[in-house]
C-alpha cells in the first residue's frame, strides 16, 4: 500500500477550525486502513498539547506516542484548504498533512514533507493543484530526490 494515494487527498476543503481540519486529515487515514478510528482523537490530543503548525502555511498533525498501537500501516493524507484555517496565534494553514507512521517512519516522512513544502515553487504548485494525481506527483517527485 502506497503511503500516498488519491483516496487520501482532499482538494478545496473548507473547514470551520483547525480541529475540523485535523479530523478530516485523520479520517482519510482511517478510511484508507492506515489507522483505527481512535487515532483521530489522539491527533486532536496532540494538537491540544502542541500545535502541529510548521510555518509557511503548513500543518502536519499526527498522533501522540501513546497512539502508536492504533496505527496499522504508514500513510499520509493531504488536505488542501485554499481559504486557510487558523492554527492559533494567527498561523494560517493552507495545507494540512496527516501522518500515521509505523515504528520510526514518521521522522523520515516529516523530513521529506518539510523538504517538499519548504521549496516555494513546490508550495505554490501544491496550493494550486487541481487534481489528487497532480498533488501526489509533486510530493513523490520531491521525496525521491
Amino acid at each position: 500500500m502506497s503511503i500516498l494515494s488519491t483516496n487520501k487527498v482532499k482538494l478545496n476543503a473548507a473547514v470551520k477550525d483547525k480541529y475540523e481540519a485535523v479530523r478530516l486529515a485523520g479520517q482519510l487515514l482511517v478510511d484508507a486502513g492506515h489507522a483505527d478510528p481512535s487515532y483521530v482523537e489522539s491527533m486532536i490530543e496532540r494538537e491540544n498539547s502542541l500545535s502541529t503548525y510548521m510555518g509557511g502555511g503548513l500543518a502536519i498533525p499526527h498522533g501522540t506516542n501513546e497512539s502508536k498501537g492504533s496505527i496499522k500501516s504508514t500513510g499520509l493524507s493531504i488536505v488542501q484548504i485554499p481559504a486557510g484555517v487558523d492554527f492559533g496565534e494567527g498561523n494560517i494553514a493552507h495545507l494540512v498533512i496527516g501522518i500515521a507512521a509505523v515504528g520510526d517512519d514518521h521522522l523520515e516522512i516529516l523530513t521529506n514533507v518539510a523538504m517538499v513544502c519548504s521549496d516555494d515553487d513546490n508550495l505554490e504548485r501544491i496550493l494550486k493543484a487541481s487534481t489528487a494525481e497532480e498533488m501526489i506527483e509533486i510530493f513523490e517527485s520531491g521525496m525521491e530526490s
